[in-house]
C-alpha cells in the first residue's frame, strides 16, 4: 500500500513538472508554471520521505534544516540582479548531490554492482562532478571574483578534449571492471578538474549558453541517480532537466549564430578594454545628449521601444525604467520593450528584471515580434545594451558577431544610447550604431540616468 502511494506520488509530480515546464514558455504563464513545479518538487519530497528503503529521519531532517537555510538565504539576501549566479551556484548543488549519492552507492555496493548499474552510477558520478566544478567557475566569473575574460593557452584545446577522453575511458573501463575504486575516484577526480578547464576559456558573453549546458549537464546526472536509486521521479525529472537544459543552449546558440563548439572552444567573449570616445568608423564621431533634451524627445514620441542589457540589471534600474514608461504612456505614447534572447548573463535575464518591476508581460516583445517595428518607432531607449544592437553583425563579414541575429534599433527614427563610457561590449569591438548620425549617448550610471529623465519629463 505504501509503495503504491509513493508511485502515484511521483506520477502526480512527474505530471506537474511537466506542466510547470509547459508554464514556462510563455512570461503570462510563467508564474504559474512555477508554482506548479514547485507543488510537484513538494510532493516529490514527500513520496520519497514515506519510501520504504528510508530507516532512520535524523539525518534527513539535518539536511532540510541546513538545504532550507541556504535556500532561504539565497533568496532573501541575493538581489535579482545575481539571477545568473545564483542559477549557477543551484546546478553546482544539484550536481554535488547527484555525485554524492553516486560515491554513497558505489561504496555501499561495491563487489556488488551489475554492470548495468555501474553504466548509470558512472555516467551520474562522471557528469555529476564536471558540472559541480564548472558551475562553480560559472558562479566565480558572474560574480567577478573570477577573471570573466577568457584565459586560454597553447594547446588548450587539444589538452582538454584529450582529458575528456581520459574521463571517458575511466568511465568505460568501469563498466567492464565495476569494482575498480582507483578508476572510480580516478575519474571523480578527472571529471572535476574538466568541469574547472571547460569553463576556463569561455568569457561572459557566452554565460547564458554555458549555464543552460550546464542545467543539462546537471539534469542528465539526476537523471542517471533515478536510474541506480529506482526512483522514477528522479528519472523522468532529471530527463525533462536535461532535454529542456540541451534545447536552450542549442536555442540560445542559435541566436547568436554560433555553434556549440564555437562556444565551448571559440574563446570568444573577451571583455576588452576601454575604447576612447573619439572618432568611429568612418571617420565620424558620437554625439552626447542631456537629461533635459533626452526627456524632450520621450516625452513628445508616440511609440518608444526600450532595450534593456546588462547595465540595465549592474545598475538595478528596472523599477526606475518602468516609472519613465509609465509616464510616457500617461502623455499619450506606447512603450513597448524589445528582449533579445542573450541580453543580459542568462536565459530570460531582463524578462526576470522587467517582471520584478511589474512590467506587464504583453509589453515585453521577443526579437522575432519586434524588429519590424523599429522603424516606426519615433525613439528607441537602448539601456546597458551593446552587442546586441551593433548594425555591424548585418553587414560586416570581418566582425567577430557577423550574422548574429540583433535588434534593429538603427532602423528607428532616433535612438538615445544610455551608458557609463565608451567601453566595448563582450566582444571587443566598437558598436557602430554609437556613431550613428541618428543616435545620441547619454552617459551615466543607467538608474541616476533614468531617474533624471523621470524628473525632466515631469517638467515638460
Amino acid at each position: 500500500m505504501k509503495e503504491n502511494l509513493v508511485q502515484v506520488t511521483y506520477f502526480i509530480s512527474s505530471l506537474l513538472f511537466i506542466l510547470g515546464l509547459k508554464g514556462l514558455a510563455s512570461p503570462v504563464s510563467a508564474r504559474r508554471g512555477m508554482f506548479l513545479a514547485e507543488f510537484g518538487m513538494l510532493l516529490a519530497v514527500i513520496g520519497t520521505l514515506v519510501h520504504h528503503d528510508i530507516v532512520r529521519y535524523e539525518w534527513i531532517a539535518i539536511g532540510l534544516v541546513i538545504g532550507s537555510v541556504i535556500g532561504a538565504l539565497m533568496a532573501i539576501l541575493m538581489p535579482m540582479t545575481a539571477i545568473p549566479q545564483r542559477t549557477a551556484i543551484s546546478h553546482m548543488f544539484g550536481a554535488l548531490a547527484a555525485t554524492l549519492v553516486g560515491v554513497i552507492e558505489f561504496h555501499k555496493h561495491q563487489g556488488e554492482i551489475s554492470r548495468s548499474v555501474m553504466a548509470a552510477l558512472g555516467f551520474e558520478v562522471m557528469f555529476g562532478a564536471l558540472t559541480v566544478t564548472g558551475s562553480f567557475m560559472a558562479f566565480g566569473k558572474l560574480q567577478e571574483f573570477l577573471k570573466s575574460a577568457p584565459v586560454t593557452y597553447k594547446f588548450q584545446n587539444f589538452f582538454n578534449i584529450l582529458l575528456f577522453f581520459v574521463t571517458a575511458g575511466l568511465f568505460v573501463y568501469l563498466i567492464f571492471v565495476p569494482s575498480s575504486s582507483v578508476a572510480f575516484f580516478g575519474m571523480i577526480g578527472l571529471a572535476l578538474l574538466v568541469g574547472v578547464l571547460l569553463v576556463l576559456p569561455i568569457g561572459g558573453a557566452d554565460m547564458p549558453v554555458v549555464i543552460s549546458l550546464l542545467n543539462s549537464y546537471a539534469g542528465l546526472a539526476s537523471s542517471a541517480t533515478g536510474f541506480v536509486l529506482s526512483n522514477n521521479v528522479l528519472i523522468i525529472a532529471g530527463a525533462l532537466d536535461g532535454a529542456s537544459g540541451f534545447i536552450l543552449s542549442i536555442l540560445m546558440s542559435k541566436a547568436m549564430n554560433r555553434s556549440f563548439t564555437n562556444v565551448l572552444f571559440g574563446a570568444f567573449g573577451s571583455v576588452a578594454e576601454g575604447a576612447a570616445a573619439g572618432p568611429g568608423p568612418g571617420g565620424t564621431s558620437i554625439r552626447e545628449i542631456t537629461a533635459e533634451d533626452a526627456a524632450i524627445q520621450l516625452a513628445y514620441s508616440r511609440l518608444v521601444i526600450v532595450i534593456p542589457g546588462y547595465g540595465m540589471a549592474v545598475a538595478q534600474a528596472q523599477h526606475q525604467v518602468r516609472e519613465l514608461a509609465d509616464l510616457i504612456e500617461k502623455r499619450g505614447g506606447t512603450v513597448k520593450f524589445a528582449i533579445h534572447p542573450v541580453a543580459g548573463r542568462m536565459p530570460g535575464h531582463m524578462n526576470v528584471l522587467l517582471a520584478e518591476a511589474n512590467v506587464p508581460y504583453d509589453a515585453l516583445y521577443d526579437m522575432e515580434e519586434i524588429n519590424d517595428q523599429f522603424e516606426r518607432a519615433d525613439v528607441t531607449l537602448v539601456i546597458g545594451a551593446n552587442d546586441v544592437v551593433n548594425p555591424a553583425a548585418k553587414h560586416d563579414p570581418t566582425s567577430p558577431i557577423y550574422g548574429m541575429p540583433i535588434l534593429r534599433a538603427d532602423e528607428s527614427k532616433s535612438v538615445i544610447v544610455m551608458k557609463r563610457s565608451m567601453n566595448p561590449g563582450f566582444a571587443g569591438i566598437e558598436n557602430e550604431l554609437f556613431y550613428n548620425p541618428k543616435t545620441y549617448m547619454l552617459f551615466g550610471n543607467a538608474k541616476d540616468s533614468t531617474q533624471k529623465l523621470i524628473n525632466e519629463i515631469k517638467n515638460v
